[in-house]
């Protein structure tokens, strides 16, 4: 058969073990400099687990005399006293007395994801809506907003212990990328040829993203990051390899939009793996573009190679309503079709409802996420994007009614939301 012509023979892999273990290598030489800054990976483990502890991290905020910490006190007792909606409280609220009769398929639970939780006030915001109207909150949170600048106010630490607080997995984005000045010939719109191939991590940035993953993973604790180039993706693989226990999840922006593009990234997953079989990829978005069809081609891929309760499926439900897709964009009835058949699967709002965005005077805008918070508050624009986070919110709470009317299960915050 021709399909036998694609078996690889045994001594391919000796040559690449070789290249890979070649002391002289300098690729592999220069990345193990990087990592050996911050220690064995038994040690810079010891410092992310150190680092992430939330009394650790209400300390630290306390030192600063930040107010997140009575926010974050206040988090934990609602927690704790079980004031947030149950999921049979909000089954009943959906299905009214229908609940009684309905069964819903947990090995078939789509994870609820929120993005961008710019700014820490939004989430205590949303968790005090959440209360009143007997709301869900998000069982997976993404962040795109710099990282210098949240290190500096005290948000990357309040919400990395906010994420503990409500069970959610978070994502946070380095600022090592190619809109960092680090691609000199990008610029704004009169440049958009050049992001034609990606923004970007040219020349020796990488080992640079790498430098900032391990200085965040071992000061704050974080754990999941954003990936956006080939070169990182491998070198998270590689990392991993290593022991040093980071994830990663690919961004919407790699492009991955068909499934023979699927099967190349987990391919490298699974070829990289750790020899219990579990990778650093925890996580990818598939283009926008995509439909059902190839969405679930792309699940058979990750099924036969034995990724599918390893690596989820991060598919776009609702985006920004300006500068990143054609409107209106609302991928719903997709995830309620190819859910009952793709497990490990996520619904990612990135915007509101299009017919809500619609009606507001000034809708959400990705460009939004590169500003710096300082202008945002000069120009008092704080209030309305907190808006549109909100609107993201709305968004996610309709995708898990309508997984609960066709009997499917969802994943919010697991600690708030008791069974």
């Amino acid at each position: 058969m021709l399909n036998d012509l694609f078996r690889m023979e045994h001594h391919v892999f000796e040559e690449l073990n070789d290249a890979l273990a070649d002391p002289s290598n300098p690729l592999v030489a220069d990345f193990l400099r990087v990592v050996a800054k911050y220690g064995t990976p038994e040690e810079i483990n010891a410092k992310a687990d150190e680092a992430r502890k939330i009394p650790n991290i209400l300390e630290k905020l306390r030192a600063a005399g930040s107010p997140y910490v009575q926010d974050l006190e206040w988090l934990v007792r609602e927690r704790d006293r079980g004031a947030f909606v149950s999921i049979g409280e909000f089954r009943s609220n959906v299905l009214g007395g229908a609940t009684s009769c309905a069964s819903f398929d947990a090995s078939r639970a789509v994870t609820l994801e929120v993005s961008s939780l710019q700014y820490f006030p939004w989430l205590i915001t949303e968790a005090k809506k959440a209360l009143d109207e007997r709301e869900l909150m998000p069982g997976r949170i993404i962040r795109v907003r710099k990282m210098r600048e949240q290190e500096q106010d005290g948000d990357l630490l309040a919400v990395t212990a906010a994420a503990q607080i409500l069970g959610a997995s978070l994502v946070e984005t380095l600022d090592t990328k190619g809109t960092d000045g680090s691609n000199v010939h990008l610029g704004g719109p009169d440049t958009i040829t050049g992001y034609f191939g990606g923004i970007g991590q040219p020349n020796a940035h990488p080992l640079a993203w790498i430098d900032e993953v391990l200085y965040y993973y071992t000061t704050y604790g974080v754990r999941e990051v954003l990936n956006i180039n080939p070169g990182t993706v491998l070198l998270g693989y590689l990392l991993y390899r290593l022991g040093v226990n980071v994830k990663f999840k690919i961004s919407v922006f790699m492009g991955n939009d068909n499934p023979y593009s699927v099967l190349w990234t987990l391919l490298m997953a699974r070829l990289f793996a750790r020899p219990d079989g579990s990778t650093s990829l925890i996580g990818f978005n598939l283009s926008n573009s995509i439909d059902a069809r190839h969405l679930e081609l792309a699940g058979d891929i990750r099924r036969t190679l034995g990724l599918e309760d390893k690596v989820r499926i991060e598919h776009h439900i609702t985006e920004c309503y300006r500068h990143i897709v054609r409107q209106p964009y609302c991928r719903r009835d997709d995830l309620l079709d190819v859910a009952e058949r793709i497990p490990n699967i996520s619904a990612k709002h990135e915007g509101g409802d299009p017919e809500k965005e619609m009606e507001m005077e000034r809708p959400s805008d990705i460009l939004d996420y590169f500003r710096d918070k300082q202008e945002i508050l000069a120009s008092g624009d704080m209030p309305l994007l907190e808006k549109h986070y909100l609107g993201k919110h709305d968004a996610m709470n309709r995708t898990a009614a309508a997984l609960t009317r066709k009997g499917l299960s969802f994943v919010a915050a697991p600690l708030l939301h008791r069974r």
